[in-house]
């Protein structure tokens, strides 16, 4: 262990979640603190806040992603758990490939986790990450990566 010593890249990482602003998404009334992401690989941690009434559009996640809600409830609006609703101090995964739309009717705090970034499609028939950009121009290499 000594040796580790003179590294500080394999120092621990402390993130201040209350010192971090909430950033808004593209998404109205959806906002975000990243705890953690790898521009290398896609990983993504973050807490993520939705107003009342606020909803994600249809997404589906290429690998799997995890969510543990602090307060409110999520419910999905679409998709094979159409109605599931997912509330404080519960934690739910989604396997590769799954695909919804939710909402929250009061609003909700939650943990995300995200093995790669979520693909959104657009009703142009773009498929789109958060922030916008092409998902398979910026990702697909990635995920191609996590399921050869």
């Amino acid at each position: 262990m000594n040796n580790q010593k003179n590294h500080p890249s394999l120092s621990s990482q402390i993130i201040k979640a209350h010192s971090l602003p909430w950033q808004e998404t593209k998404f109205s009334g959806v906002y975000t603190k990243t705890l953690f992401f790898d521009h290398a690989t896609g990983q993504l941690t973050a807490l993520v806040k939705m107003d009342p009434g606020a909803h994600l559009p249809d997404h589906e996640h290429p690998l799997i992603e995890q969510t543990y809600v602090l307060e409110g409830y999520l419910e999905d609006l679409e998709g094979i758990d159409q109605g599931l609703r997912v509330g404080p101090d519960e934690f739910v995964w989604r396997p590769a490939t799954s695909r919804h739309a939710v909402h929250t009717p009061d609003g909700c705090i939650m943990l995300a986790m995200f093995l790669i970034p979520n693909k959104f499609f657009e009703p142009t028939g773009d498929v789109l990450d958060k922030a916008g950009a092409i998902w398979d121009n910026t990702w697909g290499h990635i995920l191609a990566k996590n399921i050869s």
